[in-house]
């Protein structure tokens, strides 16, 4: 096919992507409805019924598809397509619960198009996360069976209905499925643009740990006036545990944490800061004026190349209405490690477990969470040709230089198809920050739904 031809197969499919959108919306609003709550076993039903729309839906667009049972939600599992060239696109379908309902201003489960002063949204739970993005590649493949006949190349589609919960089935079905899952590449659509029409590839993801520690004293709450002074306070003690894990600049202290950390290199850093990431926005809508991370590292930086250490929960005491004089006989803490680079979440646990009991007083005792929980932070093999292809189908799309970003959050599912099936994946999404997922009022942009679907068009003709 020569350059003219492959040109005018491409305008074609994306002008079908154009007069199909609103059909496009209809199919989505269809999905919406259905509330797959995966967390809550009351949901467990609605769960099937998404799964069972999907596969009716890729069948109809001639994919050999089924919903596999787990010991949990189904996997919809699907194939087309002929050829040497096998990728794999992953989405989840189901959503976060919805609480606090009163919050909402309409039924989560009744979407809408609404208009908004920065344009047209969709609104609804599972719009942006992952419903509206996962649509999105289903769409692209509708455009491209309506021009052509066929798909580009071999395409398997895999979607999850745990992931809001875990993913406890993930791992196991992909060991037991994994020569059929196996491809060349794969593409996950579960993440974000870093500035509003700036399109983006993830190339790193933070990994995560996560632990939780009691520290005892007495063995019973005591009288503050009895044993002031000469009672240990848990709550003392565990304050001086908490202060111990920073530094005045912010970096932590525990030894060797920062074991396996590296710096970015040199063209990442130029991507970044052409990205058109607003600091001072990003700060200020949450109410800050100033970054409060790691001296001597950017914002950008300090979210998607530095790994942390912060306290999520510390509690202890009295916490009732007005006044209750006693010294309590425990304290507690949550922490969570976000990773980078090669650290490695069982060793790390380690050390931040020494750090605190190298520093415990006589008479205090600590006893650790053994519900154990981590991942090691994904990054992505970029020197890989995709990477480039994908990119510069992006840029086409978006009229703006696509950027390899970092991602200050951990989608596990990018390392579990490196760690469990050997392949590399790719991360493109193209939800907002202000699309409200796991909250209230969720919504995905229109003009992110549209384009979506053009841009997995134009990456599936540059990669297929």
């Amino acid at each position: 096919m020569s350059a003219a031809d492959t040109n005018n197969h491409l305008d074609q499919i994306l002008a079908g992507i154009d007069r199909a959108l609103p059909d496009a919306i209809e199919r989505l609003k269809e999905l919406l409805r259905i509330p797959s709550i995966s967390t809550d076993p009351a949901w467990k039903a609605d769960c099937a019924r998404a799964a069972d729309w999907l596969v009716a839906d890729l069948q109809s667009l001639g994919f050999e598809a089924s919903a596999r049972p787990t010991p949990g939600h189904p996997m919809v599992v699907a194939h087309a397509g002929e050829g040497p060239r096998h990728i794999l696109f992953y989405g989840h379908y189901d959503v976060q619960p919805v609480d606090p309902l009163a919050l909402w201003h309409r039924d989560p489960f009744d979407p809408v198009v609404e208009s908004t002063p920065k344009g047209d949204v969709i609104r609804g739970r599972g719009t942006s996360d992952d419903k509206g993005q996962l649509m999105t590649f289903i769409e692209a493949c509708r455009a491209w069976k309506a021009v052509n006949g066929s798909l580009p190349c071999r395409i398997t589609i895999f979607l999850e209905g745990e992931e809001e919960s875990g993913s406890p089935s993930l791992i196991p079905f992909m060991q037991e499925n994994a020569a059929e899952l196996t491809s060349d590449i794969a593409l996950i659509c579960d993440t974000s643009m870093v500035s509003p029409g700036v399109p983006s590839i993830a190339g790193q993801l933070r990994g995560m740990l996560k632990d939780e520690f009691t520290l005892h004293g007495p063995k019973i709450d005591l009288h503050s006036g009895h044993y002031g002074g000469p009672g240990l306070n848990p709550l003392r003690e565990i304050a001086k545990l908490i202060a111990s894990f920073h530094d005045d600049q912010g970096r932590v202290a525990v030894a060797g944490f920062y074991e396996g950390v590296h710096e970015v290199p040199s063209e990442l850093k130029r991507q970044w800061e052409l990205s058109g990431f607003d600091e001072k926005d990003y700060l200020e809508s949450v109410g800050f004026t100033v970054p409060h991370g790691e001296a001597g590292y950017t914002t950008l930086e300090q979210q998607w190349a530095r790994p942390t250490l912060e306290i999520n929960g510390l509690w202890g005491g009295y916490q009732g209405a007005g006044s209750k004089t006693v010294i309590p006989a425990e304290a507690h803490c949550k922490i969570t490690c976000r990773l980078v680079g090669d650290m490695d979440p069982d060793d790390l646990r380690r050390k931040v477990r020494a750090h605190v009991e190298a520093r415990l007083p006589k008479d205090a005792k600590i006893t650790w969470d053994n519900n154990l929980e981590g991942s090691p932070a994904a990054v992505m093999n970029t020197d890989r040709p995709e990477f480039e292809a994908a990119r510069v189908a992006l840029s086409d799309e978006w009229n703006r230089e696509a950027v390899i970003v970092g991602m200050g959050g951990s989608i596990p599912i990018a390392g579990f198809f490196k760690s469990v099936l050997g392949m590399d994946a790719m991360l493109i999404g193209f939800a907002n920050d202000d699309d409200a997922i796991h909250s209230p009022n969720e919504k995905y942009d229109v003009k992110s739904f549209h384009k979506g679907m053009r841009s997995w068009a134009r990456v599936l003709d540059r990669i297929a």
